[in-house]
């Protein structure tokens, strides 16, 4: 199966015999054939046809809409994996025990991942960022004796103080990163996570919605109208360990350099240029596919991507036991 990014301007997206035909300025042309289509992302203006949203949508391809630095717009679906009894259960859940059982192992897990992403990289280097992890360790360890959401998400986010503080110690000099901005990221690195948080909650997104669950009832983070909380949840065990080690590894690697960013150009900020832009979806792409053997209860490797999936199917086996211990998230080593 094929994720599909758009990011040149003036592409034209149509449907000719079961086929999907993409069609560049320049008069390139590529087909796929559209039952090995999982998804589009669209991260540039493009034109696509009444006909082939129409076979996006009865194929069950999502169709996003995004802009290169990462700012999620919004998304053709087709509704037919919807499963009305489990978002009525997963409604009702929100509102016990679930969702603070919930959080203590995502965000237990999510600064367990951090420490290990930031001990590889000092490692490399000989840094010394022992305080940063001794931080994290603390952070984590706290989480299990919350008693409340909002208690977790506070040493959350002073575990993510310590982490990024760490990373500024170990990113390439060059590449200056003195702490986490959002819109619009500051800086280059920023720049790469910041569009990565949103390719990666794009998949969760689709994959939430492939299982039937609705993706804006989350349980971790509180209700947002415009915002699918329970794809941002489900992402937190995933950031460091898929966004945050491609960042790093493109940076450290001197697999990019910093021509491959613009300042300022059409909006305030850092953002990829066209090139930099290919770069970083090819090795995230390549990230994705890794296979790994972090999954528990898995005897066998399987891909980040396949990893994702198989974590929405084990939260959806809690939600219909209403047993959120069934949920172990992923924690690298």
């Amino acid at each position: 199966m094929s994720l599909i990014y758009i990011s040149e301007n003036g592409t034209k997206l149509s449907v000719n015999e079961n086929r999907l035909t993409v069609t560049y300025r320049d008069g390139l042309l590529k087909t796929i054939p559209i039952e090995n289509i999982e998804g589009i992302t669209l991260l540039s203006p493009a034109q696509v046809s009444a006909q082939c949203m129409e076979a996006c949508i009865m194929h069950g391809i999502p169709i996003a809409y995004m802009s290169k630095g990462g700012r999620y717009f919004g998304r053709v679906s087709s509704t037919g994996h919807t499963k009305a009894a489990l978002q009525r259960k997963q409604s009702k859940l929100y509102y016990n025990d679930f969702s603070l059982n919930l959080a203590k192992r995502i965000m237990n897990a999510k600064l367990r991942n951090q420490k290990t992403i930031l001990r590889r990289y000092a490692r490399t280097d000989g840094i010394d960022i022992s305080s940063y992890s001794k931080s994290l360790e603390i952070c984590a360890n706290k989480v299990w004796e919350c008693e409340s959401i909002s208690q977790v998400i506070g040493f959350e986010g002073q575990g993510a103080k310590a982490y990024f503080a760490g990373i500024a110690e170990c990113i390439e000099p060059e590449f200056k990163f003195v702490g986490r901005s959002r819109r619009p990221p500051k800086d280059e690195f920023n720049s790469l996570i910041s569009l990565g948080y949103s390719i990666l909650m794009n998949e969760l997104y689709s994959e939430i919605e492939m299982k039937g669950l609705n993706p804006y009832f989350g349980f971790v983070h509180r209700d947002d109208e415009k915002h699918p909380t329970l794809a941002s949840d489900l992402m937190e065990e995933w950031r460091a360990i898929i966004v945050d080690s491609t960042a790093m590894s493109l940076i450290n690697g001197h697999e990019i350099s910093k021509q491959d960013f613009m300042i300022n150009i059409d909006e305030p900020g850092c953002f990829l240029t066209s090139s930099g832009l290919k770069s970083f979806l090819k090795k995230l792409e390549l990230k994705l596919e890794t296979k790994v053997k972090y999954m528990e209860d898995l005897e066998y490797p399987v891909t980040f991507r396949k990893g994702i999936s198989i974590q929405i199917g084990r939260l959806v086996e809690a939600i219909e036991s209403e047993n959120a211990d069934i949920y172990k998230p992923i924690i690298i080593r």
